[in-house]
């Protein structure tokens, strides 16, 4: 995509959006391009690959539907519509839109992103081939998203509170520099997408979107008439990976597991929101364990614009290291 050109109105109305279709998406994409690197990942796609190979087998259209799609450098765009319905829509909500495309238009979108290969034939013959990618990102949602959705709406939130922080503090550069590779703020309304040696796009006077999303994927949209532009990203680091700080079972012993994983996660500075997100805990759990925390000197916290962080202390540190090392014998 190059960079996109956009004006100061655009920028400042931009948001950032929690969309259960865009994880659907990147959880068919993962186990589309069947690679992971991680022991949760591999563990991930040993339950659900087995189901949806079942699923494809059993609808040929389907199958080469999607092999169509996503086969090609450029992702068919029906497939990658951006989120632009009401906050919290739901997942069936999000749905409706790409029920709603022709079988005209994903012939045009597929031709597109096969880059000149013909179409196989079964779609040119085929009807209600958006129905059809419909029901298998219902399969996703259904089988490997929605039993797990909670906890990832989670790291979601928290991704969106950490990008906001990062702009408040830092502006566009900080907030959107390590959104996904390749894409930086070059400033001067200059918002560089990828690496790839495409004419730029001005979007100026557009609603422009992020989605977070949990999964290692990452694509940018816009709808047909470009109106809209969205790019959807993998939630940054520890946010993504929340279960691989693990609680010391010595540590919960001494001070709850509730008030440990707080304690846990403080290795970086967090504001209550992010825990609360983080955590699943309720914003007074939260703020009674940091109270305690703060009182034990476990932790301490300083105002960083609007928001308070809250980070382990020295001691926070000591006690932490000393509890996983007695756990594990280092």
């Amino acid at each position: 995509m190059g960079w996109w050109l956009l004006d100061a109105d655009t920028l400042v109305s931009s948001r950032f959006v929690v969309s259960p279709l865009a994880e659907a998406t990147a959880c068919l994409f993962a186990l589309v391009r069947c690679a992971a690197t991680a022991a949760d990942e591999r563990a991930w796609l040993s339950r659900h690959l087995p189901g949806f190979r079942a699923y494809l087998a059993a609808d040929p259209v389907t199958e080469a539907l999607l092999a169509a799609a996503t086969g090609a450098t450029w992702t068919a765009d029906f497939l990658t519509k951006p989120p632009f319905l009401v906050e919290r829509a739901s997942f069936d909500d999000e749905l409706a839109e790409l029920r709603a495309i022709s079988d005209a238009e994903v012939r045009a979108n597929l031709e597109v992103s096969l880059m000149g290969r013909p179409l196989p034939g079964v779609l040119l013959t085929a009807s209600g081939l958006a129905d059809r990618a419909a029901d298998l990102l219902t399969w996703i949602w259904t089988e490997t998203v929605r039993p797990d959705w909670d906890r990832r709406r989670r790291v979601v939130e928290a991704d969106i509170v950490a990008r906001t922080r990062q702009l408040s503090l830092g502006g566009w550069a900080a907030a959107l520099d390590d959104m996904r590779p390749g894409m930086r703020w070059l400033g001067t309304g200059r918002l560089q997408i990828n690496r790839h040696d495409y004419p730029p796009r001005d979007i100026s006077g557009t609603r422009l979107t992020f989605v977070p999303v949990t999964p290692k994927a990452g694509w940018v949209a816009w709808d047909g008439d470009h109106r809209g532009y969205a790019v959807f990203y993998q939630c940054s680091g520890r946010l993504a990976e929340p279960g691989r700080e693990p609680v010391p079972e010595a540590l919960e012993r001494l001070l709850g597991a509730a008030r440990a994983q707080v304690l846990v996660l403080l290795a970086a500075p967090l504001s209550t929101t992010q825990l609360v997100a983080l955590t699943g805990q309720g914003l007074g759990s939260v703020g009674r364990h940091l109270r305690v925390l703060l009182d034990a000197g476990l932790v301490s916290r300083r105002r960083a614009g609007r928001s308070v962080l809250y980070y382990r202390t020295a001691v926070g540190d000591g006690l932490t290291t000393a509890r996983t090392s007695a756990r594990t014998g280092c």
